[in-house]
């Protein structure tokens, strides 16, 4: 059985009620739409800075062509970056079609004292202006990236589809606080609202990182607030 589809008019129907506007009419969909876009962008920053798993996927397999020095989002066909690509984690490479993937090194900038030596695999890459460079190989190679994508897409209006499990508490009650604090100029109000935004998003990121206790991992506190000081405390 499929998760059910969480839909933006739903994160707005209960942010209007958190806000005692259960009917809408201060705060309908189109006075919403620049806050709950807001609280997503934070939201996909925190599982970015904090890797939770849904932001982590692979991409296909991308053919390298011998003579081929770059991986660019605007690329007509191969070799093109994912357009939901945010920071590549790993790469791997193969001779084409030819297991196994062998993982590769990156490097802040490529080794100058291998540029115009002929060699078979990359070995190096790094990432740079975004795009990925390497150094040029003799024959046509695979690479696969292990990649933090981006989640969501702008929402535009009810109908918009929130791909993420979990998300609603945060985000109804981080739209229903940033209402507060930006049109009502209510303080008290949105830091009430804010302390229960943190605490849902305390409970996304527990169940996000729980399959992963057993990787050695750094968690990064949430600092939306960095935008917006004074929401947290």
């Amino acid at each position: 059985m499929s998760a059910p589809t969480l839909l933006a008019g739903t994160v707005m129907d209960r942010a209007a009620s958190l806000m005692n506007d259960t009917a809408q009419t201060v705060y309908h969909d189109t006075a919403q739409l620049p806050y709950i876009n807001m609280a997503m962008q934070e939201l996909q920053e925190h599982f970015e800075l904090n890797a939770i798993p849904v932001t982590q996927t692979v991409s296909a397999v991308i053919n390298m062509p011998a003579g081929s020095t770059s991986i660019t989002y605007d690329a007509v066909g191969s070799p093109k970056l994912p357009d939901d690509m945010i920071e590549p984690s790993q790469l791997w490479e193969r001779p084409e079609g030819i297991e196994p993937f062998i993982p590769m090194t990156r490097r802040e900038y490529l080794p100058h004292n291998l540029e115009g030596t002929e060699i078979g695999q990359f070995v190096y890459y790094a990432w740079q202006s975004q795009e990925i460079r390497v150094l040029e190989a003799s024959r046509d190679n695979d690479i696969k990236i292990d990649y933090v994508r981006y989640l969501f897409t702008e929402i535009t209006g009810p109908g918009t589809s929130i791909n993420i499990i979990n998300a609603a508490s945060f985000l109804e009650y981080r739209t229903a606080g940033l209402l507060a604090e930006f049109i009502e100029r209510n303080l008290t109000s949105a830091n009430a609202l804010n302390a229960y935004a943190v605490l849902a998003l305390d409970r996304v990121t527990g169940i996000g990182i729980k399959g992963k206790q057993t990787i050695q991992t750094r968690r990064r506190p949430f600092r939306a607030g960095y935008k917006r000081r004074g929401w947290m405390t």
